[in-house]
């Protein structure tokens, strides 16, 4: 490396405040490029964590390492691996079909993995339900006045849920879809009526957008005033 005279490159001022720090030594001086993680430049790394996050729900929930290694086109040693290293454990959410669960996730960044845990595990539609696909996006845990969803095919003053679908729809947050305007609420009709019979103005909930015009609409109608659901207000 070809040393230079600072005195020629860099500017008096500047000159005397470093000769107060560093007079006579010899500095390297970084190009200020700081140097990345390897992966982090590409997102490469961060699709890995998110991968490997997947991996260790989806075993916690009843898939075998097996069936894990043919999914992900692995072997049957780097799924070991994925599921029992405890360097993976840091920043681990573990999934459960609960508002506290999504909320968790939401705050990870990771949300719409709850989704496709939800879709997978609680539902049971498979890999392949394209209701709630990856080209979708979400937006909450939120308080979501119910008001605003739209009262087609919801039976709120006739249908009678049963304490036991009460109890169990209470702990998930709804999942509502926003398409040209308007709020549709067509995958937990069941839920959502008991909520109003039980009088909720406003309940925690996920939006889901399908097209990037939809989501533009919304952030700008919605996206500064509903109020995001925190873990100590669940």
């Amino acid at each position: 490396m070809k040393y230079e005279n600072a005195g020629d490159l860099i500017p008096a001022e500047l000159l005397r405040e470093i000769q107060k720090y560093a007079a006579g030594k010899l500095l390297y001086i970084p190009s200020g490029d700081e140097k990345r993680a390897w992966g982090e430049a590409s997102g490469y790394r961060d699709q890995l964590h998110r991968r490997n996050r997947m991996i260790r729900n989806k075993y916690a929930h009843g898939l075998t390492v097996s069936e894990l290694a043919d999914e992900y086109f692995l072997s049957l040693d780097s799924i070991k691996k994925i599921i029992y290293s405890k360097k993976n454990n840091h920043g681990y959410a573990t999934y459960t079909p609960t508002i506290h669960s999504a909320v968790q996730y939401a705050n990870a960044g990771i949300l719409e993995e709850w989704i496709h845990c939800y879709v997978q595990f609680t539902r049971k539609a498979g890999p392949d339900s394209r209701e709630f696909g990856k080209d979708h996006l979400y937006f909450g845990v939120v308080k979501f006045p119910l008001r605003l969803i739209q009262a087609e095919g919801i039976e709120s003053d006739q249908r009678q849920v049963d304490e036991d679908n009460e109890q169990a729809s209470a702990s998930l947050p709804l999942l509502i879809q926003y398409e040209q305007g308007k709020f549709y609420c067509a995958e937990q009709k069941e839920m959502l009526a008991g909520l109003k019979q039980r009088k909720i103005n406003a309940y925690p909930s996920i939006i889901v957008l399908k097209e990037n015009a939809d989501y533009k609409r919304f952030m700008n109608h919605y996206g500064t005033v509903l109020f995001f659901v925190g873990s100590s207000s669940i």
